[in-house]
């Protein structure tokens, strides 16, 4: 059975003027630093066909990564359910949700919305034969936990050594960066799909718009040969540039796009490539339950809650959370994997804790599983259990850390149940 893919990007930087979301307050973007850009990536295998659709934006809302399925099914026949649409996690771009005091940008929803839909009918237009490689390399240096345990047994997000309070760090990275790639019949890369776990916020307070290192990470690989590189974030709701263990010292948005461009290269001469390969979809829908907020939690009092920016917008978005929770009662969930071969691409709406994300690749095994994160859908922070115990800036409640502890698990748990049923544990969501 013969394989076919095909790959494609567009811009979709916002207008000057358009407000920035990514850091709680309000910032209009009035520069643009470098362009962000949508891309696409398709595969198909016979009848059988997956798709991802990355976006250089903080998020995706689970309507509109709906409405995109609906619009591509609707104009090119690609079936929906088979397109996964990933947010890179940018600090630096468009307010595509109402995040903090910042609202969503219907305006700019609906132009990205477009321009993805006329990509992607591009893309179908422009299948052609394909031989698929998938390769992993390790990255060390570019992405640290910034969550520090400090002596108390609480925890400072983005805590410092040598702080003569800090103990240890909380835990480990995913170093992994797996790489799939396309290319021709006649051996012409035609693109990549890169995962990897790490916060991208470079240039989230300024007022420039900037895609990241994964903007950086795509340029660069555009001029190795590889015209279009998809960068879908792993599990890296703690996982961020700055390194704790050097005070705090970031790796620079071009050092870190770069590093993962070598990365790739590396990758990439270790791929071994196939004419054909069996793809396949499955998702399901989880109901996660909200916390069940105490008093002090609601202010911002309860041992080791840390309100980073400004602490008054926790304050005055409050009363939206709280009647937010009582009108939904629960938060659904969608948990979507695209198979390639043996490899799963399982999808988290969320800010997703590395340790969930490692739990999910060990229990999938034999398959090799690869989270993304941010993907259909952004239900906020999810950290691991024990995480709860000692607080931080991604535990401390508010819109995006509204789910009970046991939400991380439920959301795992579905991903392994779909991973080993393979194709065939397909479940309408």
């Amino acid at each position: 059975m013969s394989t076919q893919a095909a790959f494609a990007e567009v811009d979709i930087t916002p207008p000057l003027g358009t407000k920035k979301i990514g850091w709680l307050k309000e910032i209009v973007g009035d520069s643009v630093l470098d362009p962000l850009f949508a891309r696409a990536a398709v595969i198909q295998s016979g009848a059988a066909g997956i798709a991802f659709i990355q976006l250089d934006t903080l998020s995706i809302r689970w309507t509109t990564t709906n409405e995109i399925r609906r619009r591509i099914e609707q104009r090119c026949g690609f079936p929906g359910a088979s397109v996964m649409a990933a947010a890179t996690h940018n600090h630096a771009g468009p307010a595509v949700a109402t995040t903090g005091e910042v609202p969503r940008d219907d305006a700019y929803i609906e132009m990205m919305v477009s321009r993805i839909v006329d990509m992607f009918c591009a893309a179908l237009d422009n299948l052609q034969p394909a031989e698929i490689g998938i390769a992993s390399a390790f990255e060390w240096n570019v992405a640290h936990n910034r969550r520090v345990v400090m002596r108390d047994g609480t925890v400072q997000t983005h805590g410092r050594f040598p702080d003569p309070n800090a103990l240890y760090i909380e835990g480990p990275i995913d170093p992994e960066v797996a790489v799939l790639a396309a290319r021709s019949s006649n051996g012409e890369m035609l693109g990549a799909i890169v995962n990897f776990a790490c916060h991208p916020t470079h240039h989230g307070p300024e007022p420039g718009f900037s895609a990241g290192f994964p903007g950086v990470l795509a340029r660069e690989m555009k001029s190795r040969g590889c015209p279009v590189t998809l960068f879908l974030n792993g599990a890296s709701g703690n996982i961020h540039t700055a390194d704790p263990t050097r005070n705090g010292a970031d790796v620079e948005m071009e050092a870190a796009g770069l590093a993962l461009a070598d990365d790739v290269s590396q990758a990439m001469t270790d791929m071994s490539f196939r004419a054909a390969v069996r793809v396949g979809c499955a998702a399901r829908t989880v109901e996660l339950p909200f916390r069940k907020a105490t008093e002090d939690e609601v202010r911002g009092t309860i041992r080791g809650a840390q309100r980073f920016v400004d602490p008054t917008i926790y304050d005055r978005t409050m009363p939206r959370v709280l009647e937010r929770i009582r009108e939904c009662g629960v938060q659904l969930a969608e948990v979507q994997a695209l198979f390639v071969d043996d490899y799963a691409f399982v999808s988290m709406p969320a800010e997703y804790f590395v340790q969930l994300g490692l739990r999910i690749k060990e229990e999938s095994h034999p398959r090799h599983a690869l989270v993304v994160s941010c993907a259909n859908g952004m239900v906020g922070y999810v950290p691991h259990r024990e995480a709860f115990l000692r607080g931080g800036y991604e535990t401390t409640f508010t819109n995006s850390s509204r789910l009970a502890p046991e939400a991380g698990d439920l959301l795992a748990d579905c991903a392994i149940e779909i991973i080993r049923a393979g194709c065939d544990g397909a479940v309408e969501v």
